[in-house]
């Protein structure tokens, strides 16, 4: 839940270590209103030999204190800590970006390097990203590793101005041979939204030095999910990734999952409350298997995720001998799928690592009005069939002036016509190029057409006519070897797309799911013993596979038949 984003940033805040050189007021609930208040603080910090962290935290300052403090820093050459968190309680917003300004200017004129600045828990908004403004462009942050930066309120505003004050540093310290290494950002609750999280996206691009990134809470939806994701790609030393009660939904999910994939020292992350969904879920178990070799815990909980996709998820933290916590808590499994996760997990010598499922949200309810969808369409292709042929007998029956008429040349067959009308005629009077032909017309580059494609043609196979199975395989085989060859084809979002078109798995897209026939199971059959089939998707089809759907029972036999093939080229593990 949101509550354990909040334990997981207030964990990592409190791995501040006091530092040698350290002066500390922190928590002391005093308030400082002037110089006068502060005289005493102001004496020691200038007789402190060798000052390198300050901690002022847990107290509230005017503008006149911060001043005179400011002042007192000015010769502190070896400053390196800030730990100015909570520090403006009962202020003005308007007080605090000249007491942030003269503050940061003291440290500018010291020459100080900074390695941790840390101002959370002060609720500055826009403004008070103004007031370190100066200070994050200026050499006093070329070194800068660590930037704490939670529940100040900066909003879109204050996003943009920080990626900005970033990028600037960025540029000016490679000027100078030292680019900024930033190391931990953290940025909960400040309601950055999509624009602020995608402009401060591209700061972290260009920096690509980041280990640890925690956004909890900040209203960001898909769009700037996956431009989050496409800036951790270019982060490879990553080791925490804290997302936690934004909402990521497929696109998003898959956007991450694709990153993960580039990663290779993730250990944390955490996808809570995020509604990643089963279609993300089933991509980010993917990319799970493939990498992540040193992962500690994954929480995919509050995420509107089935039991299907859930068995998935476990699968694929099998042999990940870090592994520390696996949550899945709070989605929608029911008894039945609670039970059968635990027994994944326990079959994995895992069981012990699995969180609590006491929030589960049950089984979805059937959504009656996509069963009536699936009523009405019963049969997608033979219709269309159907009403093409309508449409030719209506032209013959059309009236007297017919026999006045030019002959009707016939068209030539085309890919694109068989895709609009599939039937085994079409699919033959393409000919002996038909491989060719459909290779040309589907875009193999998007996965969920490359899945439509196969479906249409798979649809009109026949067991028993050789000439129309050998033209439906030929011709399958020609678009997904194609598409599985090019290393930017998202096979997860194939596999995925296959499933919610044959109904076997809900979408957040309004996607009607097509009938059923055998020939669909038959040609995947054929297709998932081909060597361009990676092996990393059996899983996933087997799981749904061996459900009890009504789409599927029309087709008994076809689906043992793959089911018992899918038992047979699984990876031993």
């Amino acid at each position: 839940m949101a509550t354990d984003a909040v334990a997981q940033l207030a964990d990592s805040l409190a791995k501040t270590q006091v530092t040698e050189g350290e002066l500390s007021y922190k928590g002391q609930g005093r308030k400082f209103d002037n110089a006068q208040s502060v005289e005493e603080m102001v004496k020691e910090i200038q007789e402190f030999k060798g000052l390198q962290a300050l901690r002022l935290e847990g107290n509230t300052y005017g503008v006149e204190a911060a001043q005179a403090i400011a002042k007192a820093l000015e010769t502190k050459s070896e400053f390196k800590y800030c730990y100015w968190s909570d520090m403006f309680t009962g202020r003005l917003r308007s007080e605090i970006p000249p007491a942030l300004k003269s503050l940061g200017a003291a440290l500018m004129t010291a020459g100080a390097r900074l390695t941790v600045l840390d101002l959370s828990d002060n609720a500055f908004g826009p403004d008070g990203v103004k007031g370190i403004e100066k200070l994050l462009k200026s050499t006093a942050c070329h070194t800068l590793q660590e930037l704490r930066l939670n529940n100040c309120g900066m909003g879109v505003g204050g996003g943009k101005i920080l990626a900005a004050a970033l990028t600037e540093c960025y540029k000016q310290s490679s000027a100078q041979g030292t680019p900024l290494g930033l190391k931990v950002f953290i940025a909960g609750r400040n309601r950055l939204e999509n624009d602020g999280a995608t402009a401060l996206a591209q700061a972290f691009q260009l920096m690509g030095s980041l280990e640890e990134v925690h956004v909890p809470q900040n209203g960001i939806n898909h769009p700037g999910v996956t431009a989050l994701a496409t800036a951790m790609q270019h982060n490879p030393q990553l080791r925490v990734l804290n997302l936690n009660d934004n909402t990521f939904t497929k696109k998003g999910a898959i956007a991450m999952a694709q990153a993960l994939k580039h990663l290779r020292r993730v250990q944390v992350i955490n996808f809570g409350d995020c509604l990643v969904r089963s279609e993300g879920a089933i991509a980010i178990a993917e990319a799970v298997t493939e990498g992540l070799p040193i992962l500690k815990e994954l929480n995919l909980s509050f995420g509107e995720i089935t039991g299907e996709a859930a068995l998935l998820v476990a699968q694929s933290v099998e042999g990940k001998a870090t592994l520390e916590k696996l949550d899945l808590n709070g989605n929608c499994l029911g008894e039945e799928g609670c039970d059968d996760l635990r027994e994944v997990m326990d079959g994995l010598n895992m069981g012990d690592l699995l969180g609590s499922l006491s929030d589960d949200e049950g089984e979805p309810e059937e959504d009656d009005e996509e069963d009536d969808d699936d009523e009405e369409d019963d049969d997608d292709y033979e219709e269309d069939d159907y009403e093409e042929d309508d449409d030719v007998e209506e032209e013959e029956d059309s009236g007297v002036n017919q026999v006045s008429s030019p002959p009707s040349v016939p068209r030539p067959p085309d890919a694109a016509s068989f895709l609009c009308f599939p039937s085994p005629d079409k699919l033959l009077k393409l000919g002996t190029k038909r491989a060719l032909l459909f290779e040309q017309q589907v875009d193999v580059a998007d996965a969920g057409k490359t899945a439509e494609a196969f479906l249409k043609i798979s649809s009109v196979y026949n067991e028993e006519d050789e000439d129309v199975k050998s033209a439906v395989l030929d011709s399958i085989d020609a678009i997904l070897r194609k598409a599985f060859a090019s290393p930017s084809f998202q096979g997860y979002n194939f596999v995925s797309s296959l499933l919610v078109m044959l109904g076997l798995l809900k979408s957040e897209d309004k996607v009607k799911p097509v009938h059923v026939v055998p020939g669909h199971l038959q040609a995947l059959e054929y297709v998932v013993r081909q060597d361009y089939f990676p092996q990393d998707h059996i899983a996933v089809l087997e799981a749904f596979m061996s459900r009890h759907v009504q789409a599927l029972e029309s087709c008994s036999s076809a689906r043992n038949i793959l089911k018992s093939t899918l038992e047979h080229v699984r990876p031993e593990n």
